[in-house]
């Protein structure tokens, strides 16, 4: 409100003294009391206002249009004279701002809303800032392809998933390509906070001009978020949370961090995310080995991969490399003489990312399955984690069990094979074939098959019997036998292979080394069904077994690792060992996340494991031969050292398992379709494999023999009757036993003094007491029964 002096009558008379209202803004607004007054309404302002209170003497004049009577308020909507408003009888001037006035008005409003624009800056600025720093560093979640090595430091393999990837450091990229990337991506990239205002204003302006996108304005760090976390789509929610990372980055990050970073993940086309991928493709070459010419022709490609790529176009991709060396000489990077030399240098493009055949892929299968169950990582994290697998592979043996598998594999056959070699002192598996031919079928059969055993669950029979009294010496009838069980109600009529049998006694030596089935079924009976069972699940046998006479002769499925794992007990001492590919992860970071700490659990007496190992050499032992060869006697011509273990035969499936103190191989053959194998090669298959592969495995190694522990002892027996040897006995065997199980009595059947006696020594046995006739063992006695 504000006093002016009497004006003029616009009809001749004055107002004198009449208050002046001025009204500044829209909106309701109320006269003063008591009238007469004049309204001062500027032009610019709406044309509607309100009035209150009203006189209440005040007439409504016909003449006055827009005006709508009320005892409370009057409206005017339309525009109106002050002529009429005075026929009414109140007294209004109608006036317009000063000229002056208005630039004023303008000027502090600017001045407010420019304070206000600063200010609003410097808040969200703040705010930004300590939103970054509280937030912390984002995760830099880079992928990467994850590369398996050998036991001896080798790459064997890697992971690309649709590209390859490769994190180096900056002091592994070339100089030019560091200096051609900053050149022409982001000039100022040392210097700004994460975004270049002076670049984004010069971008707006180009697209101004051109009224279209013709210039960008993202930063590398820009760039660097957008690679890390989001998509390329050009939505505002992109662009906001693009710049909170560009924020996070800068605030958490070094410059060489960032720098490090983008260089590891832009794209280059053709499948290769980061320079060192990318030098490999185009030029064959590390990252390092870049020279200025390749490094510009590189650092031109991320703006279009499709477009500057020199596979696609060799004179875009040349346009580009032009570009790229004079900003370089712009900024005093290089002078313009190496940049015109290096434009004109003669390139070689390869074009071809470098092929690394797959070295063992069912192997790689299973350290993946590792990494999953051990580890708890992700296909994800697996496959583009950027990791480094450092594997229990040994690449010679792995070669020599591919090569055993194909010359030993019987020509025209489609059976199948599976193999796994491991260490039985640590259980880091050295090698492992999963089937003939992983490109055709990529199932693994050493891990993933269920197959019948055979005669291979016989060692766990007879150190289940060794634990119950029983010794090699302990003898049973072998002959053509019907068992009877559940109570006489149901039997079951095992054979022997050939249908031949010793129609005597055998020894449990003896009859392990003939695999005779008559014995392994009589004894499995006479311990209880069960008790195989139970010492199945001990040795580490986790697939189903079905307690019947038949699991002697090893009817209900198991795996071949699991033999492998279970066998391992006898080759080292009783030491419970899981199979293990992965020695340790190194992650993208360079840091150890985790290295394999050998856990060993004694589970086996060490004296009655050896006993048993022992027993296994008879296998490839002549002198156990009795109404059939020895089942390794068609390896003795190969082997050349002292192997223990146990082949295994059904129908469908052959197996030989085998060790030495350093090494063990578990083999199977079969066919996936369960058909029988047929012919001998078929037959022999198992066995050449595993013969071949542990005589290539173990050459030029050390000959290591089993040594037994304390508390066993070695005693010469004579073979055909497991009693102590004279001087007489054709055949004499070294055989183990837990000290005070050994045989007390000499053979009968060859009754001449031992030689030892003859000389007037001490004999290595003991002798019979005086007056005392040789009789019948317990265990003769004991098993009368069966016969």
């Amino acid at each position: 409100m504000r006093q002016r002096s009497a004006s003029p009558d616009p009809q001749g008379g004055e107002l004198s003294g009449a208050p002046l209202l001025q009204l500044r803004k829209p909106g309701p607004f109320r006269l003063p009391s008591p009238a007469p007054f004049r309204l001062f309404i500027p032009s610019r302002f709406p044309r509607e206002g309100r009035l209150s209170p009203c006189p209440k003497n005040l007439p409504s004049p016909a003449g006055f249009p827009g005006l709508i009577f009320s005892l409370v308020f009057h409206t005017f909507k339309k525009p109106f004279l002050p002529a009429f408003f005075r026929k009414g009888g109140f007294p209004v001037e109608i006036l317009t701002d000063p000229p002056g006035n208005k630039n004023k008005k303008i000027f502090r409003i600017l001045l407010l809303v420019g304070a206000g624009f600063l200010l609003f800056s410097f808040l969200s600025y703040s705010g930004l800032f300590l939103y970054a720093k509280m937030a912390g560093p984002p995760p830099l979640t880079v992928p990467q392809s994850t590369v398996y090595y050998a036991d001896d430091g080798t790459v064997i393999g890697e992971t690309d998933s649709g590209g390859k990837r490769y994190w180096v450091g900056l002091d592994e990229i070339s100089p030019y390509f560091k200096q051609a990337a900053i050149a022409v991506e982001d000039q100022r990239f040392y210097s700004h906070s994460g975004f270049d205002y002076k670049r984004i204003l010069a971008a707006i302006f180009a697209d101004l001009k051109a009224m279209a996108k013709v210039q960008g304005a993202s930063t590398i760090t820009q760039q660097y978020a957008r690679n890390l976390y989001l998509t390329h789509d050009k939505t505002w929610a992109r662009k906001i949370k693009e710049a909170l990372y560009t924020i996070r980055l800068e605030a958490n990050y070094g410059k060489d961090e960032i720098l490090e970073g983008y260089l590891n993940t832009i794209y280059f086309g053709h499948g290769a995310y980061g320079v060192e991928a990318a030098s490999r493709f185009y030029f064959g070459k590390k990252a390092k080995d870049l020279d200025l010419a390749e490094a510009a022709i590189l650092a031109g490609i991320p703006k279009g991969p499709s477009l500057f790529s020199p596979v696609i176009s060799f004179e875009r991709a040349k346009k580009r490399q032009k570009l790229v060396l004079k900003k370089m000489a712009e900024n005093g990077m290089i002078s313009e003489e190496e940049a015109e030399e290096a434009f004109r240098e003669e390139l070689h493009i390869a074009g071809k990312h470098p092929v690394r055949e797959k070295i063992a892929p069912y192997f790689q299968d299973a350290v993946q399955q590792e990494l999953k169950r051990v580890m708890g990582l992700d296909e994800r994290t697996i496959a583009l984690g950027g990791l480094k697998v450092y594997t229990s592979l040994d690449p010679k043996m792995q070669k020599s069990a591919e090569e055993n598998m194909a010359k030993t594999s019987p020509a025209g056959s489609g059976i199948q094979a599976a193999l796994v070699a491991m260490d039985p002192q640590t259980g880091f598996v050295k090698a492992m074939i999963g089937g003939r031919d992983y490109a055709e079928s990529s199932f693994n059969r050493a891990v993933k098959a269920i197959r019948q055993p055979g005669s291979t669950v016989k060692p766990f029979l007879y150190f289940a019997a060794l634990e119950h009294g029983f010794t090699p010496s302990s003898t049973l009838r072998s002959e053509e036998t019907t068992f009877y069980y559940d109570e006489g109600r149901r039997q079951y009529a095992p054979k022997n292979f050939n249908g031949r049998y010793a129609e005597g006694n055998l020894t449990m030596a003896q009859a392990l080394a003939l695999s005779d089935n008559i014995y392994a079924v009589k004894t499995h009976l006479f311990l209880g069904m069960e008790t195989l069972k139970e010492y199945m699940e001990k040795f580490g046998i986790t697939s189903k077994q079905e307690a019947v006479p038949s699991l002697a002769l090893g009817t209900s499925g198991v795996s071949v690792i699991e033999m492998a794992k279970a066998y391992s007990l006898f080759a080292n001492g009783g030491t419970a060992v899981e199979p293990r590919f992965i020695q340790k992860v190194v992650g993208k970071d360079g840091q150890v996340i985790y290295e394999y700490k050998k856990k060993t659990r004694q589970l086996l007496d060490p004296k009655t494991a050896f006993v048993m190992t022992h027993m296994m050499t008879g296998m490839f032992d002549p002198k156990l031969n009795g109404y059939a060869a020895v089942t390794g006697s068609s390896m003795l011509k190969k082997a050349t050292r002292i192997y223990a273990g146990k082949s295994g035969s059904t129908n469908t499936d052959s197996w030989m398992i085998g060790f030495t103190p350093d090494l063990l191989a578990a083999v199977w053959t079969g066919y996936d379709d369960n058909r029988a194998i047929a012919g001998s090669r078929e037959k022999a298959f198992a066995k050449n494999l595993w013969i071949g592969f542990m005589e290539d495995a173990l050459k030029g190694k050390p000959l290591r023999s089993f040594q037994p522990p304390k508390g066993v002892t070695g005693v010469w027996i004579d073979p055909a009757t497991g009693l102590l040897s004279t001087d007489s006995c054709p055949v004499k065997r070294l055989t183990y036993y837990v000290e005070n199980t050994e045989p007390a009595e000499f053979c009968a059947e060859h009754p001449h003094l031992p030689p030892d006696s003859e000389k007037g020594a001490e004999p290595r046995h003991r002798e019979i007491e005086d007056g005392k006739k040789a009789g019948k063992p317990w265990y003769r006695r004991f098993f009368d029964w069966f016969e």
